[in-house]
């Protein structure tokens, strides 16, 4: 089976499909077309997801873009100050996998701008409707509820991309990569990932409370599909930040820590009561809290920006706010997917 995809990784590489040899095929197009970057994402995502289910045995999420996660999450009942800062509206009842969905797709809101998602759990009307509000491209899931399937369908004009990816399906234990022209081969990594890792603990404090022990499991099998040399951090079964594929470890924690900082501090209340000008949507809320965010580090045209989208000037938060509002949060892990090699890192 082939199926011919809109380009490769460039809009010029215009030679570009899918060759899928097993009969039938483990994965369907149930709308739209697929690019290429569109699949490496959508297969990280679904095993991600998949991956967090079996776990944690709660339904898993997954937020992917350009080939690493933005965010992951398993399924956990909203707390208020969680739909305030990610503009959830309140009376708004959200199943199981929505939830998982909406966790994930908040652990970084900026980076998952036009994300492909994937959830361990059939798709219901719930997840459709909130995925219809969403700048997204596609999801990818194990089944779809028809009525679910029927709002995704008209998304994005009708290009919305579904996929739908049988469960049950397990590929090859080696796999390939064609690369300049040389192809390499390697046993697949399907190393499991669940609580037994977390056994052996080398520190004197040997007792790993429950909801970190959860946190720490969220953020190691994110790790597992993030491009190589990556540090992540989870709260109550989410990740909060994500540096990947730096360079140095370094660089990865720096990155990961500040994206978690800024996950934290959405939630504090002074960003929570930023107000907005009349008409200012979604995305451009994002953006001006981002920006506010990082008051000191704007430019001239960012500041003017960040004024255009607010209804009265505030003031900034100090180091000492900010400082004093990242530490009430108790039970942050961070997860590596190699050693630190010196002290820096931590």
């Amino acid at each position: 089976m082939e199926i011919k995809l809109k380009y490769g990784c460039n809009p010029h590489q215009k030679y570009a499909r899918l060759v899928i040899e097993q009969e039938p095929s483990p994965l369907q197009v149930l709308n739209g077309q697929p690019g290429y970057i569109n699949l490496l994402d959508a297969m990280g995502a679904f095993q991600l997801a998949q991956e967090l289910r079996t776990a944690t045995g709660q339904p898993g999420a997954a937020s992917f873009k350009h080939v690493s996660p933005a965010g992951a999450a398993i399924a956990k009942p909203l707390t208020d100050i969680f739909r305030s800062s990610q503009m959830i509206p309140d009376e708004e009842e959200l199943s199981p996998v929505t939830t998982a969905y909406a966790r994930a797709r908040g652990g970084d809101r900026l980076c998952s701008f036009g994300d492909v998602a994937a959830v361990s759990d059939s798709v219901d009307e719930s997840l459709a409707l909130f995925l219809k509000r969403e700048v997204s491209d596609a999801i990818i899931a194990p089944a779809y509820e028809p009525e679910a399937l029927k709002i995704l369908k008209a998304k994005k004009g009708g290009n919305f991309l579904i996929l739908q990816m049988d469960p049950d399906y397990r590929p090859p234990e080696v796999e390939t990569r064609d690369l300049y022209g040389f192809r390499l081969e390697q046993s697949r990594n399907s190393a499991p990932i669940g609580p037994e890792i977390l056994a052996n603990v080398v520190s004197q404090k040997k007792t790993i409370p429950q909801d970190a022990q959860e946190s720490l499991l969220v953020a190691t099998i994110a790790l597992k599909y993030t491009q190589s040399n990556s540090v992540s951090l989870a709260y109550e079964g989410q990740i909060i930040g994500v540096g990947a594929g730096q360079q140095s470890r370094v660089h990865c924690t720096r990155l990961a820590c500040d994206k978690a900082d800024k996950w934290l501090l959405q939630q504090h209340p002074r960003v929570i009561n930023l107000e907005f000008k009349e008409g200012l949507g979604r995305t451009e809320k994002t953006n001006a809290i981002d920006q506010f965010l990082l008051w000191d580090q704007l430019s001239d045209a960012e500041m003017k920006g960040l004024m255009d989208a607010l209804a009265e000037p505030p003031e900034p938060l100090s180091r000492e706010e900010k400082r004093d509002w990242i530490s009430r949060f108790d039970g942050i892990v961070m997860s590596s997917d190699a050693f630190f090699p010196f002290a820096d890192g931590l």
